[in-house]
């Protein structure tokens, strides 16, 4: 969208506002799937939720490149929104509830591999057809958007169903069957499989009560408590440090620094989506190896570092080369950032930290937290930017996520290498930074004692 909106400006005449709300409604809107994401994918299962979020999205960029007037490009943007919304909130959820300990860390990372991936194929595309007639450059900008999709659907013939999600139905069979399939060999599936049993009886007198979900939710115990906290903190943490303004606006934010014809800043926006999608490939090989923490503390510190600097190169420097070249390191330095550590690792921890009964619920509210953060910066970014100018908004960021380093600091335990069910234990622990060693790996006996003695006290 980011490309496609410059021809959208020139062929349908839209204003500022009008586009504000284009870039920003895909995010509002997508909360809603979100919402909706975490029932149905406890009711139809976690894989048909991808086919449905799947169908959603290519109806969306259908109608968009279909669309005759600015009312349609807006209804194919909602049903996109709903798709994404959906998408976003049980990929990861899905991903994590198949991975063994040991990989589930870069395993459920690919989500935001795909949506990097996704992000640099959008920029080069709308730079190979920016050179179409105006009136049909967008169209084909946001239809290509239907490819990935099908693929998908496509891949859901071959991908079994998530065994948690099957031992909840009572499907243990079935469930077995999915973890031979697909833990490495000389792992005791049977010991895992009762594991996933027991984390399931701890909610099954109300698994089929969305209300007792809910009100676990509203009304959280200290635990659980901290786990929202740590969870939706970092969902949103990782949006209101702007960086859907630096993908959406890009081109925007270029111009601001000096360049001025519209190949060049599409060419410009390339550069970044090749640095988004090789960070995120180098925040997949450490994430179980160096843990979720130490990378962010780098990548948010590296954030606020770079987006300082960019504040200060288009408030300070002229419009030369050296500001230009200045802006773009400062840029493609922030997306990097972003991209090894809280970018991916946030969707690693909302997606491992919850208890089996609450995941798909508590994931889909901080999916929700993530979209509205998200649309509220994409929506504002341009009016706040003539208020206090562009390089004002991205002090602002740096400010924001200076405050995200302390928050990773007090707020987020390490659970690299760690079972679902092990990490549910070091919350009821407190969660901090002196009680992630209390449960080791392989002390499954002590962990099932430790659960069992917490549901007498309940």
């Amino acid at each position: 969208m980011s490309g496609a909106i410059i021809f959208i400006q020139e062929d349908l005449k839209i204003t500022e506002v009008q586009e504000e709300v284009l870039m920003g409604i895909l995010s509002i809107i997508s909360l809603f799937g979100s919402l909706a994401g975490g029932k149905t994918s406890d009711a139809i299962g976690r894989k048909w939720t991808i086919a449905f979020a799947a169908i959603v999205f290519q109806t969306g960029a259908a109608i968009m490149a279909l669309a005759p007037s600015f009312s349609f490009l807006i209804l194919g943007r909602l049903l996109s929104g709903v798709g994404v919304g959906f998408g976003v909130m049980i990929a990861p959820v899905y991903i994590a509830e198949i991975s063994p300990p040991a990989a589930r860390g870069s395993l459920t990372s690919f989500p935001e591999i795909s949506i990097n991936f996704g992000i640099l194929l959008g920029y080069i595309s709308n730079y190979v057809f920016s050179g179409l007639p105006v009136h049909i450059s967008w169209r084909v900008m946001l239809g290509v958007g239907i490819i990935p999709s099908a693929l998908l659907g496509f891949t859901l013939l071959r991908i079994p169903e998530s065994p948690r999600w099957l031992v909840m139905q009572n499907r243990i069979e079935e469930a077995r069957i999915v973890l031979l399939k697909t833990n490495e060999m000389g792992m005791d599936v049977e010991q895992r499989l009762m594991d996933i049993q027991k984390a399931a009886a701890i909610g099954s007198a109300n698994k089929y009560e969305s209300k007792g979900v809910w009100h676990d939710i509203l009304s959280p115990t200290p635990t659980v408590k901290r786990m929202l906290i740590a969870g939706c903190g970092i969902q949103c943490f990782q949006q209101i440090t702007g960086i859907d303004a630096t993908v959406y606006y890009s081109p925007t934010i270029f111009k601001e620094a000096g360049i001025q014809s519209n190949s060049k800043l599409l060419a410009a926006t390339v550069a970044v989506g090749f640095t988004k999608t090789t960070f995120i490939l180098v925040a997949i090989f450490l994430i179980d190896r160096v843990g979720r923490k130490p990378l962010l503390y780098l990548s948010t510190v590296g954030m606020t570092a770079c987006l300082f600097c960019l504040s200060m190169t288009l408030g300070v420097l002229d419009h030369g080369e050296f500001g230009i070249v200045l802006a773009m390191l400062a840029i493609c330095g922030n997306v990097a950032f972003f991209s090894v550590g809280i970018g991916p690792v946030c969707w690693v921890l909302s997606s491992e930290i919850f208890p089996l009964r609450l995941r798909a619920q508590a994931s889909a509210l901080g999916a929700v937290g993530s979209r509205v953060s998200s649309g509220l910066i994409t929506m504002s970014f341009l009016s706040v930017s003539h208020t206090i100018t562009v390089a004002g908004t991205f002090f602002v960021f740096s400010l924001i996520s200076l405050v995200s380093v302390v928050f990773v600091h007090k707020c987020i335990p390490e659970t690299k290498g760690k079972s679902l069910e092990q990490i549910e234990m070091v919350f009821q622990k407190g969660g901090g930074e002196q009680e992630v060693g209390i449960v080791e790996m392989g002390d499954t006996e002590r962990l099932v004692q430790e659960q069992d003695l917490t549901l007498t006290d309940t």
